[in-house]
């Protein structure tokens, strides 16, 4: 989550993933490599999840711009990606929704284009989406499809096999296109 409101002469980060060593180090190299100062970082547990708060700033004011607040966001997202994992072990639970179909949950990391690949995903192993709930806090995607295989919920095999295929698409590094 960015916020703009809380601090009048800082930009705050809160994330909510990132339970290991050196997570805070992580996302502060990431905000310095867009060349922004982290003025201030705190870190709160409460319970099972951490939350941490970074005040940044561009040029001693707070981040304005449009496009670095995106290119914040976006840095962010690619940064739990990459150095957390964990922030995708939630990522793709199947349940029984009835006898004619399952539901499926995913909680991941927030990105353009997410919601078009997971679609994608659903689709290229012929399992149906009857329906879909979206959601989004803060920077994390929570989406729950109702889905179907040939009229019928889907068997533990074609349940592990969609969530395998969900994991390694949301776990693989993004390739910046201009990189090779």
């Amino acid at each position: 989550m960015i916020d703009q409101d809380s601090d009048r002469d800082a930009t705050i980060v809160q994330l909510s993933f990132g339970d290991r060593l050196g997570a805070l180090l992580d996302t502060m190299k990431a905000l310095k490599d867009l060349g922004l100062d982290v003025t201030k970082g705190t870190v709160a547990t409460d319970s099972a999840v951490t939350q941490t708060k970074f005040h940044i700033m561009q040029y001693g004011r707070k981040v304005e711009d449009p496009d670095m607040l995106e290119r914040i966001r976006l840095t962010i997202i690619n940064n739990l990606l990459h150095y957390h994992p964990e922030s995708s072990e939630k990522l793709a639970m199947v349940e029984d929704d009835g006898p004619k179909r399952s539901m499926l949950y995913i909680e991941t990391a927030d990105r353009p284009g997410l919601l078009l690949e997971i679609i994608k995903i659903i689709t290229d192993t012929n399992i149906d989406v009857e329906s879909a709930e979206i959601d989004t806090e803060g920077l994390v995607a929570k989406d729950k499809f109702h889905v179907s295989y040939r009229g019928a919920k889907l068997n533990s095999s074609l349940s592990q096999v969609l969530i395998n295929c969900l994991r390694y698409y949301l776990r693989r590094p993004e390739t910046d296109e201009d990189s090779y």
